[in-house]
Protein backbone atom coordinates (compact mmCIF):
# COMPACT_ATOMS: atom_id res chain seq x y z
CA UNK A 1 0.00 0.00 0.00
CA UNK A 2 2.84 2.29 1.00
CA UNK A 3 4.23 2.19 -2.72
CA UNK A 4 0.69 2.66 -3.78
CA UNK A 5 0.50 5.60 -2.39
CA UNK A 6 4.51 6.99 -3.13
CA UNK A 7 3.41 5.94 -7.02
CA UNK A 8 -0.13 8.38 -7.12
CA UNK A 9 1.85 10.98 -5.07
CA UNK A 10 4.71 11.59 -8.09
CA UNK A 11 2.09 11.14 -11.03
CA UNK A 12 0.65 13.92 -8.81
CA UNK A 13 3.69 16.11 -8.81
CA UNK A 14 4.85 15.32 -12.73
CA UNK A 15 8.37 17.71 -12.45
CA UNK A 16 9.30 15.19 -9.47
CA UNK A 17 8.39 12.40 -11.27
CA UNK A 18 10.33 13.30 -14.25
CA UNK A 19 13.40 14.13 -12.44
CA UNK A 20 12.53 10.60 -10.39
CA UNK A 21 13.07 9.06 -14.14
CA UNK A 22 15.70 10.40 -15.27
CA UNK A 23 17.97 9.50 -12.13
CA UNK A 24 16.38 5.88 -12.93
CA UNK A 25 18.19 5.49 -16.52
CA UNK A 26 15.10 7.20 -18.08
CA UNK A 27 17.13 10.62 -18.78
CA UNK A 28 16.95 9.54 -22.88
CA UNK A 29 12.91 10.30 -22.98
CA UNK A 30 13.25 13.72 -21.54
CA UNK A 31 14.83 16.22 -23.98
CA UNK A 32 17.18 18.72 -22.43
CA UNK A 33 14.92 21.76 -22.23
CA UNK A 34 12.13 19.89 -21.20
CA UNK A 35 14.02 18.04 -18.18
CA UNK A 36 15.27 21.39 -17.25
CA UNK A 37 12.10 22.95 -17.08
CA UNK A 38 10.83 20.08 -14.34
CA UNK A 39 13.83 20.10 -12.67
CA UNK A 40 14.12 23.47 -12.07
CA UNK A 41 10.11 23.45 -10.71
CA UNK A 42 10.86 20.85 -8.41
CA UNK A 43 13.68 22.13 -6.59
CA UNK A 44 12.60 26.27 -6.86
CA UNK A 45 8.35 25.35 -6.91
CA UNK A 46 8.16 28.00 -9.80
CA UNK A 47 8.41 27.86 -13.41
CA UNK A 48 12.25 28.46 -15.19
CA UNK A 49 11.94 31.22 -17.35
CA UNK A 50 14.16 30.59 -20.56
CA UNK A 51 12.66 33.69 -22.30
CA UNK A 52 14.03 36.22 -20.19
CA UNK A 53 16.21 34.68 -17.50
CA UNK A 54 16.93 37.08 -14.63
CA UNK A 55 18.48 35.11 -11.74
CA UNK A 56 21.67 33.26 -11.77
CA UNK A 57 19.75 30.08 -11.05
CA UNK A 58 17.73 30.33 -14.39
CA UNK A 59 20.62 31.82 -16.26
CA UNK A 60 23.16 29.02 -15.36
CA UNK A 61 19.93 26.55 -17.17
CA UNK A 62 19.70 28.58 -20.29
CA UNK A 63 23.92 28.63 -20.87
CA UNK A 64 23.34 24.78 -20.43
CA UNK A 65 20.66 24.71 -23.62
CA UNK A 66 22.06 27.78 -25.71
CA UNK A 67 25.81 28.34 -25.15
CA UNK A 68 27.76 25.22 -26.81
CA UNK A 69 30.58 25.93 -27.63
CA UNK A 70 33.07 23.05 -28.51
CA UNK A 71 35.81 24.31 -26.84
CA UNK A 72 34.00 24.01 -23.97
CA UNK A 73 34.42 19.99 -23.31
CA UNK A 74 38.27 20.26 -23.65
CA UNK A 75 38.32 23.00 -20.65
CA UNK A 76 36.25 20.71 -18.79
CA UNK A 77 37.76 17.42 -19.20
CA UNK A 78 40.42 16.70 -15.97
CA UNK A 79 43.22 15.07 -18.46
CA UNK A 80 42.75 17.73 -21.61
CA UNK A 81 42.16 20.90 -19.47
CA UNK A 82 45.35 20.72 -17.86
CA UNK A 83 46.91 21.05 -21.54
CA UNK A 84 44.60 23.89 -22.30
CA UNK A 85 45.40 25.81 -18.88
CA UNK A 86 49.24 25.31 -19.64
CA UNK A 87 48.80 26.77 -22.98
CA UNK A 88 46.93 29.97 -21.54
CA UNK A 89 48.68 30.59 -18.61
CA UNK A 90 52.14 27.94 -18.20
CA UNK A 91 52.74 24.66 -16.75
CA UNK A 92 54.38 25.93 -13.26
CA UNK A 93 50.36 26.22 -12.24
CA UNK A 94 49.09 22.56 -13.01
CA UNK A 95 49.61 19.71 -10.87
CA UNK A 96 51.61 17.20 -12.22
CA UNK A 97 49.89 14.19 -13.85
CA UNK A 98 51.17 10.51 -12.93
CA UNK A 99 49.19 8.69 -15.64
CA UNK A 100 46.37 8.32 -17.09
CA UNK A 101 44.33 5.02 -18.59
CA UNK A 102 40.67 3.94 -19.91
CA UNK A 103 40.53 1.23 -17.42
CA UNK A 104 40.83 0.69 -13.74
CA UNK A 105 42.52 -2.57 -14.30
CA UNK A 106 45.03 -0.89 -16.35
CA UNK A 107 46.44 1.06 -13.60
CA UNK A 108 49.77 0.11 -12.51
CA UNK A 109 49.94 0.79 -8.78
CA UNK A 110 53.72 -0.29 -8.41
CA UNK A 111 54.28 2.62 -10.55
CA UNK A 112 52.83 5.13 -7.87
CA UNK A 113 54.01 6.97 -5.01
CA UNK A 114 52.80 6.44 -1.88
CA UNK A 115 50.64 9.17 -2.21
CA UNK A 116 48.34 9.91 -5.29
CA UNK A 117 44.48 10.98 -6.34
CA UNK A 118 42.49 9.32 -8.32
CA UNK A 119 39.82 11.15 -10.97
CA UNK A 120 38.10 10.36 -13.61
CA UNK A 121 38.10 13.13 -16.20
CA UNK A 122 34.38 13.39 -17.48
CA UNK A 123 32.49 13.95 -14.17
CA UNK A 124 32.61 15.77 -10.43
CA UNK A 125 32.82 13.06 -7.92
CA UNK A 126 34.78 10.01 -8.83
CA UNK A 127 37.56 10.78 -7.07
CA UNK A 128 39.66 8.41 -4.65
CA UNK A 129 42.19 10.08 -2.27
CA UNK A 130 45.49 7.81 -1.30
CA UNK A 131 47.57 9.29 1.32
CA UNK A 132 49.47 5.75 2.57
CA UNK A 133 49.83 3.12 -0.72
CA UNK A 134 50.23 0.33 2.00
CA UNK A 135 46.97 1.02 3.36
CA UNK A 136 44.98 1.59 -0.08
CA UNK A 137 41.84 -0.29 -0.28
CA UNK A 138 42.07 -1.02 -4.14
CA UNK A 139 38.83 -2.53 -4.18
CA UNK A 140 36.59 -0.12 -2.72
CA UNK A 141 38.30 2.16 -4.84
CA UNK A 142 37.83 0.10 -7.91
CA UNK A 143 34.24 0.18 -7.42
CA UNK A 144 33.57 3.46 -6.83
CA UNK A 145 36.26 4.59 -10.24
CA UNK A 146 34.16 2.01 -12.09
CA UNK A 147 30.51 3.26 -11.36
CA UNK A 148 32.01 6.78 -12.13
CA UNK A 149 33.11 5.69 -15.87
CA UNK A 150 30.09 3.95 -16.58
CA UNK A 151 27.92 7.44 -15.66
CA UNK A 152 26.60 9.18 -17.75
CA UNK A 153 27.57 12.52 -16.13
CA UNK A 154 25.70 15.00 -19.10
CA UNK A 155 22.12 13.34 -18.45
CA UNK A 156 22.09 14.17 -14.72
CA UNK A 157 21.59 17.52 -14.95
CA UNK A 158 22.42 18.72 -18.79
CA UNK A 159 25.68 20.01 -18.11
CA UNK A 160 26.31 20.38 -22.03
CA UNK A 161 30.45 20.38 -21.29
CA UNK A 162 30.42 17.04 -20.02
CA UNK A 163 28.36 15.45 -23.21
CA UNK A 164 31.43 14.45 -25.02
CA UNK A 165 34.24 13.92 -22.56
CA UNK A 166 35.99 10.60 -23.01
CA UNK A 167 35.75 8.98 -19.66
CA UNK A 168 39.27 8.14 -18.33
CA UNK A 169 41.07 8.20 -15.37
CA UNK A 170 44.18 10.30 -14.17
CA UNK A 171 46.23 9.71 -11.14
CA UNK A 172 47.99 12.83 -9.94
CA UNK A 173 50.47 14.08 -7.07
CA UNK A 174 48.79 14.51 -3.70
CA UNK A 175 48.81 17.52 -2.38
CA UNK A 176 48.27 18.96 0.76
CA UNK A 177 49.28 22.37 2.28
CA UNK A 178 51.51 22.63 5.47
CA UNK A 179 49.39 25.17 7.52
CA UNK A 180 45.81 24.38 6.85
CA UNK A 181 46.37 20.48 6.20
CA UNK A 182 44.43 20.15 3.38
CA UNK A 183 44.37 21.53 -0.59
CA UNK A 184 41.55 24.25 -0.13
CA UNK A 185 39.86 25.52 -3.04
CA UNK A 186 39.76 29.09 -4.44
CA UNK A 187 37.01 28.98 -6.31
CA UNK A 188 36.30 32.17 -8.56
CA UNK A 189 33.00 33.18 -10.61
CA UNK A 190 34.42 35.04 -13.75
CA UNK A 191 31.86 36.63 -16.32
CA UNK A 192 33.47 38.04 -19.46
CA UNK A 193 36.57 38.17 -17.71
CA UNK A 194 36.31 39.49 -15.05
CA UNK A 195 36.08 38.48 -11.01
CA UNK A 196 32.67 39.31 -9.25
CA UNK A 197 33.03 37.05 -6.44
CA UNK A 198 34.39 33.76 -5.37
CA UNK A 199 33.95 31.09 -2.44
CA UNK A 200 36.45 29.14 -0.03
CA UNK A 201 35.63 25.73 0.35
CA UNK A 202 36.73 24.15 3.96
CA UNK A 203 36.53 21.13 5.93
CA UNK A 204 35.80 19.16 2.64
CA UNK A 205 37.61 15.98 3.55
CA UNK A 206 37.01 15.91 7.39
CA UNK A 207 34.74 12.91 8.53
CA UNK A 208 33.55 14.61 11.56
CA UNK A 209 32.68 18.35 9.87
CA UNK A 210 30.25 19.52 7.45
CA UNK A 211 31.73 21.24 4.31
CA UNK A 212 31.88 25.01 4.64
CA UNK A 213 31.50 27.57 1.75
CA UNK A 214 32.63 31.22 2.33
CA UNK A 215 31.58 33.64 -0.01
CA UNK A 216 33.55 37.06 -0.79
CA UNK A 217 33.77 40.02 -2.94
CA UNK A 218 36.63 40.81 -5.68
CA UNK A 219 38.22 42.71 -2.65
CA UNK A 220 37.55 39.83 -0.42
CA UNK A 221 34.86 40.86 1.51
CA UNK A 222 32.91 38.29 3.40
CA UNK A 223 29.00 38.51 1.31
CA UNK A 224 26.47 37.58 3.97
CA UNK A 225 24.78 34.74 2.27
CA UNK A 226 25.09 30.71 2.00
CA UNK A 227 24.60 28.48 -0.81
CA UNK A 228 24.40 25.08 -0.30
CA UNK A 229 26.76 24.62 2.68
CA UNK A 230 26.98 27.02 5.52
CA UNK A 231 29.58 29.35 6.47
CA UNK A 232 32.76 28.50 8.47
CA UNK A 233 32.70 29.08 12.13
CA UNK A 234 36.06 31.16 11.63
CA UNK A 235 36.43 32.94 8.25
CA UNK A 236 39.02 31.82 6.02
CA UNK A 237 41.98 33.89 5.77
CA UNK A 238 42.48 35.67 2.74
CA UNK A 239 45.32 33.41 0.63
CA UNK A 240 48.55 34.73 0.19
CA UNK A 241 48.53 35.07 -3.56
CA UNK A 242 44.95 35.97 -3.68
CA UNK A 243 45.69 38.95 -6.10
CA UNK A 244 47.85 36.32 -8.58
CA UNK A 245 44.69 33.73 -8.70
CA UNK A 246 42.33 36.67 -9.76
CA UNK A 247 44.43 37.64 -12.28
CA UNK A 248 44.60 34.10 -13.67
CA UNK A 249 41.12 33.80 -13.59
CA UNK A 250 40.54 36.31 -15.48
CA UNK A 251 42.99 35.19 -18.28
CA UNK A 252 41.31 32.34 -18.26
CA UNK A 253 37.68 33.28 -18.48
CA UNK A 254 37.77 35.61 -21.31
CA UNK A 255 35.23 36.00 -23.64
CA UNK A 256 33.57 33.54 -21.69
CA UNK A 257 29.69 34.59 -20.61
CA UNK A 258 30.58 32.55 -17.41
CA UNK A 259 32.80 30.47 -15.84
CA UNK A 260 33.94 29.12 -12.47
CA UNK A 261 37.86 29.19 -12.13
CA UNK A 262 39.31 27.00 -9.52
CA UNK A 263 42.48 26.96 -7.97
CA UNK A 264 44.80 25.80 -5.56
CA UNK A 265 47.10 27.32 -2.51
CA UNK A 266 49.30 24.57 -1.62
CA UNK A 267 52.51 25.85 0.43
CA UNK A 268 52.57 29.49 -1.16
CA UNK A 269 52.37 28.22 -4.68
CA UNK A 270 49.03 28.57 -6.86
CA UNK A 271 47.94 25.27 -8.82
CA UNK A 272 45.20 25.41 -11.23
CA UNK A 273 41.64 22.96 -10.08
CA UNK A 274 39.18 22.89 -12.76
CA UNK A 275 36.99 24.94 -14.68
CA UNK A 276 33.15 24.92 -14.15
CA UNK A 277 30.45 26.31 -16.73
CA UNK A 278 27.48 25.42 -14.08
CA UNK A 279 28.23 25.95 -10.26
CA UNK A 280 25.55 23.41 -8.58
CA UNK A 281 24.07 23.18 -12.12
CA UNK A 282 22.09 26.07 -11.49
CA UNK A 283 19.65 23.78 -8.59
CA UNK A 284 20.84 25.33 -5.64
CA UNK A 285 19.05 28.23 -3.76
CA UNK A 286 20.97 31.46 -2.33
CA UNK A 287 19.87 32.19 1.69
CA UNK A 288 18.70 34.88 1.12
CA UNK A 289 17.02 34.76 -2.64
CA UNK A 290 18.67 38.15 -3.60
CA UNK A 291 21.90 36.87 -3.86
CA UNK A 292 20.63 34.94 -6.93
CA UNK A 293 19.06 37.57 -8.52
CA UNK A 294 22.96 40.18 -8.12
CA UNK A 295 24.64 37.13 -9.61
CA UNK A 296 22.12 36.53 -12.19
CA UNK A 297 22.81 40.47 -13.29
CA UNK A 298 26.78 39.47 -13.47
CA UNK A 299 25.54 37.13 -16.37
CA UNK A 300 25.28 39.04 -19.91
CA UNK A 301 23.56 35.81 -22.11
CA UNK A 302 25.68 35.91 -25.48
CA UNK A 303 23.55 35.03 -28.85
CA UNK A 304 22.40 31.37 -28.89
CA UNK A 305 24.56 28.73 -29.93
CA UNK A 306 22.55 25.58 -31.29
Amino acid sequence: MKKIVKAFKLIGNPSKLVVRLNSCGFAKLFSDSFFLRCEYKHVFDKKLNLEDPKTYNEKIQWLKLYDRKPEYSRMVDKYEAKKYVAEKIGDEYIIPTLGVWDKFDDIDFNSLPSQFVLKCTHDSGGLVICKDKSKFDVETARKKINWSLNRKYFYAHREWPYKNVRPRIIAERYMEDSVTEELRDYKFFCFDGQVKALFIASDRTSVTEETKFDFFDADYTHLPFTNGHPNAAIQPAKPQNFELMKKLSQKLSSNIPHVRVDFYECNGKVYFGELTFSHWSGIVPFDPPEWDKTFGDWIKLPEKVK
